[in-house]
């Protein structure tokens, strides 16, 4: 009896590693997709491939409802949906911002530490870049204090203080974009995910010059 009890609970362990495995595959698959679809798609391009996207990453989470990296993946590529369809399509832009929204929310109700934070960092640029009443559910002060939140969880990502900095660039807050910005540049890098680090320094970099150019 006590055999069966010890193999049944290897057995169990392995098929959670398995899965596990599983899932950080297809997120890495997805990430690079995304990295692809933002930073190496022409711009009439992008909007059918963050809807393709969107479609997997959906899939993605419905397969595996319990994890929030899923979760947090799906309102990225939703969010970036959203900022390639732009003013061309503004009903459909803000559905998928919602979406983005909702999901980001219902993570870090489950475990906003998931992914060093990442909910929040995302969750903070929707409110700060979506319009605001009656047009959209964009709130600045919202937006500032989830992007704090997200410093606060993960004080030397790449992500963290890009997304603040563009926040506080802005607000007109020149001098403190240009530390943020130079604080995500001295990131550490991310292990596999080089092509996702390229493409925002790139950002960080375009970025950092327009707020300088305003100091002087």
């Amino acid at each position: 009896m006590k055999r069966l009890i010890i193999y049944t609970c290897l057995a169990l362990l392995t098929r959670a590693a398995f899965a596990d495995e599983a899932l950080d595959n297809e997120l890495a698959s997805l990430q690079h997709a995304w990295a692809k679809a933002t930073y190496q798609t022409s711009k009439d391009q992008q909007e059918t491939a963050f809807k393709n996207l969107s479609e997997q990453a959906h899939q993605l989470t419905a397969k595996n409802p319990e994890a929030n990296e899923a979760q947090i993946w799906e309102a990225i590529v939703l969010s970036g949906y959203a900022k390639s369809m732009g003013p061309l399509h503004p009903v459909n832009a803000l559905k998928a911002a919602e979406q983005a929204r909702d999901l980001l929310q219902a993570s870090i109700k489950s475990n906003p530490q998931a992914l060093n934070g990442s909910a929040y960092t995302t969750l903070g640029s929707l409110y700060f870049r979506v319009p605001g009443w009656p047009i959209g559910f964009g709130d600045k002060k919202k937006g500032r204090e989830y992007l704090e939140k997200a410093l606060q969880l993960n004080p030397t990502g790449i992500d963290s203080n890009y997304f603040y900095a563009d926040y506080l660039r802005a607000q007109g807050d020149y001098g403190q974009a240009v530390t943020y910005y130079q604080k995500a540049l001295q990131a550490p890098a991310r292990p596999g995910r080089e092509d996702a680090d390229a493409g925002r320094k790139q950002d960080i970099e375009e970025g950092l010059k327009l707020a300088q150019s305003k100091l002087k």
